[in-house]
């Protein structure tokens, strides 16, 4: 496989290169980034873009399977219309320009819940994006839909509240569905799912899914 990633250098994005790059499936790996973030890498491609004008960058948007972990929070942001740049703008030109040069598969890290029927900023511009990256028809398109995601170190205040308090619960057997996934796991969730053959097709993986049996209990 030759990968090309947006949003590697975000918590799971950043582990989902790592393991890509340890991967003897995996070829090489072509990470488009602000500003320079990896060590050096015989099979890491780094190029330096400016997401507002990402068309220009179309000749290294190359490969056979294409991942967007692109995201930030709307503190980070500063406003919900920056936030959207962001999360559903540059995300939607890079799935674009991934089908124009002919990108296989399209692999979509989403969040649970997403819906364009939502009636949370959040979660309806998660649907809003899914929606239009299926209107693509990638041969192969893989959403990833995960709960609480438990950041090493996160900033994100609401965040580490609902992944303490999911893991209190689940100390207890309950909402074991919906239990916080490491950037690892999540990651490793991710990048298999790439691999899966099943063309044609767009899979969900929601928080059941992504845990599998285990997540059955509660």
């Amino acid at each position: 496989m030759k990968a090309v990633v947006i949003g590697g250098t975000g918590a799971t994005g950043r582990e989902l290169v790592l393991q890509l790059l340890e991967d003897r499936r995996v070829e090489s790996v072509t990470v488009l980034v602000r500003r320079p973030f990896f060590p050096s890498e015989p099979k890491l491609k780094e190029v330096v873009v400016d997401f507002d004008r990402l068309e220009d960058y179309r000749v290294f948007i190359d490969g056979d399977t294409a991942f967007s972990t692109l995201g930030t929070t709307l503190k980070a942001a500063g406003s919900k219309e920056a936030q959207w740049v962001v999360d559903y703008d540059y995300q939607l030109k890079f799935a674009a320009l991934c089908k124009l040069n002919r990108i296989s598969t399209f692999v979509l890290l989403s969040s649970a819940q997403a819906s364009v029927t939502s009636r949370f900023h959040y979660t309806k511009m998660k649907g809003l994006l899914e929606e239009a990256v299926k209107a693509l028809n990638f041969p192969k398109l893989v959403i990833v839909r995960p709960g609480p995601i438990d950041r090493p170190n996160t900033d994100r205040r609401g965040e580490r509240i609902a992944v303490k308090a999911l893991k209190f619960l689940n100390s207890y057997g309950l909402f074991k569905t919906y239990k916080p996934i490491s950037t690892m796991e999540l990651a490793k969730a991710i990048k298999e799912s790439s691999f899966e053959d099943k063309e044609g097709l767009v899979d969900v993986y929601n928080p059941k899914e992504i845990w599998g049996e285990e997540g059955d209990e509660g």
